[in-house]
């Protein structure tokens, strides 16, 4: 099921080999409660509890592969939600930071990474405003729509460093690329359409008056 979902995927475009590599290892069924497994393996977006859903694969896949990751990077990843996202960044790259507005999907997250070995390092508040204590990051990435881009994350990419993330109204976001090409430079690229749950926080739509 996971080799035809990666057929899929590569049928709508991706091309990244890690990426696809990826998608593969990763058990999405671990994240479905048993009466939805067959739901799965579709490439879909499904609830998780909380409002929040555990996001479309090809989703998750094109935003990987606008990350360009490397197994060196050290990447900030906002709205942990189910874990899956994170999950398949750190098949990639151990070096992965993760951040959960809401409490029950962070301590939900938390028992699956520990159930079945992975260490990502995890935390509990407004991803909004990134995660300074730890910065600077290599590549951010964040799985809920933003009103505008926080410049609080932009302060903390190093200088080549990239940020994906979906901006827009609460009904739909264009998907961008932002890299930091200098210390006060920045460049952005624009992608498709999608539809996320909304950024909560400071720099999120909680922000917004």
């Amino acid at each position: 099921m996971r080799r035809s979902l990666v057929k899929i995927l590569r049928e709508k475009g991706i091309r990244d080999e890690r990426v696809l590599t990826a998608i593969e290892t990763v058990p999405r069924h671990f994240f479905f409660d048993k009466a939805f497994v067959e739901q799965a393996y579709q490439d879909k977006a499904f609830p998780i509890g909380e409002g929040q859903t555990i996001s479309q694969p090809y989703t998750v896949a094109f935003q990987s592969e606008l990350l360009q990751l490397k197994p060196s990077d050290k990447v900030l990843e906002i709205g942990t939600g189910s874990g899956y996202q994170c999950s398949v960044l750190l098949q990639i790259t151990p070096n992965v930071y993760t951040i959960e507005y809401n409490r029950p999907l962070y301590e939900k997250a938390n028992i699956f990474f520990r159930k079945h070995g992975l260490k990502p390092h995890t935390f509990h508040g407004d991803g909004s405003l990134g995660l300074p204590a730890h910065a600077p990051y290599n590549k951010i990435i964040v799985t809920a729509g933003a009103p505008v881009v926080p410049k609080e994350l932009l302060r903390q990419l190093t200088v080549g460093g990239i940020l994906v993330i979906p901006v827009g109204n609460e009904q739909t976001q264009k998907m961008m690329r932002i890299t930091r090409v200098e210390e006060n430079e920045f460049t952005s690229e624009q992608f498709s359409d999608f539809k996320f749950v909304p950024l909560l926080g400071r720099s999120g739509w909680d922000g917004v008056a």
